[in-house]
């Protein structure tokens, strides 16, 4: 059975998808609100309950004009300014884990064996989530449209572990990101497999604040490492931890979003909900 949350999430986005092909028009409330077969005042309340924002402040946060402002600001790309600043604040997502363990060669090479791997499946802001863990850390999160093909995705990249379907407490602390202030949250520990250029391209990416966009020139530059930006964007696109690790913060320096591993349209909604957070708290 499908939840309520899950309803209101896919209605948000219809309509973000709607504002995202439109924004240069600036669609109203009540276009918006016909897209999806709402009456303006239904809208209006379902969306600033979701995201904290009216639609047409959510639609200022998603365009391409937001990003490109955003961009210019020295201190949203340039590392070590935001933390030198006080403009990480409950964004500093990267102070709330311990570490990021890489597996061992011999975990890396041989699938996963001797790994026991408790996975569980739950509900976000942004959809149904799979979350997996290990007893070192969260190993593997991912959205999870089709429950099936989720599970399928995460045995591929663990061919010979052992799972059991249960909910741990690494897994709890990892989703309480969604609902909690992030000051208050337990450390989170992750364990994951990746070659050594992807886990440092991935510990770059916590460093990235809440409500910040950054490229994958920026990246590549934190790196020591100015021209491989195109290896930068395929790290990026093997990130086995969606929203805990925050490639959804990396756009082109054009100021279009770009793809995202889990859908362009979860990338903008993604990027407008942190923007309302982060407003909020302004």
């Amino acid at each position: 059975m499908v939840s309520q949350q899950t309803i209101n999430y896919n209605r948000i986005a219809e309509a973000i998808d709607y504002l995202k092909q439109n924004f240069k028009k600036q669609p109203d409330l009540d276009e918006a609100a016909e897209k999806i077969h709402l009456s303006p005042y239904h809208f209006q309340r379902l969306f600033t309950e979701w995201a904290g924002v009216s639609p047409k402040k959510f639609l200022q946060y998603i365009s391409v004009e937001y990003a490109k402002n955003i961009l210019k600001d020295k201190q949203a790309t340039l590392f070590d300014a935001a933390f030198e600043t006080g403009l990480s604040g409950t964004g500093r997502l990267h102070d709330l884990f311990i570490n990021i363990e890489g597996m061992t060669p011999g975990e890396f090479k041989n699938g996963g064996k001797n790994l026991f791997i408790n996975y569980s499946y739950a509900e976000s802001p942004f959809g149904n989530i799979l979350v997996a863990s290990t007893t070192k850390g969260i190993c593997h999160m991912a959205f999870a449209d089709s429950e099936q093909e989720a599970f399928a995705i995460l045995l591929k990249n663990f061919p010979n572990a052992q799972y059991k379907q249960m909910v741990d407490l690494i897994q709890q602390n990892a989703l309480y990101i969604f609902t909690h202030d992030w000051k208050k949250l337990s450390k989170i520990k992750l364990h994951l497999k990746g070659t050594e250029f992807q886990l440092k391209v991935w510990e770059t990416l916590l460093k990235i604040p809440m409500g910040k966009l950054s490229t994958y020139g920026n990246i590549a530059e934190h790196i020591q490492n100015s021209k491989a930006s195109r290896a930068v964007g395929s790290a990026i696109g093997d990130n086995p931890v969606a929203f805990l690790i925050p490639c959804h913060r990396v756009i082109q320096s054009t100021g279009i979003f770009g793809q995202y591993h889990w859908g362009s349209n979860r990338k903008t909604i993604m990027i407008g909900w942190e923007a309302a957070k982060i407003s909020l708290k302004n």
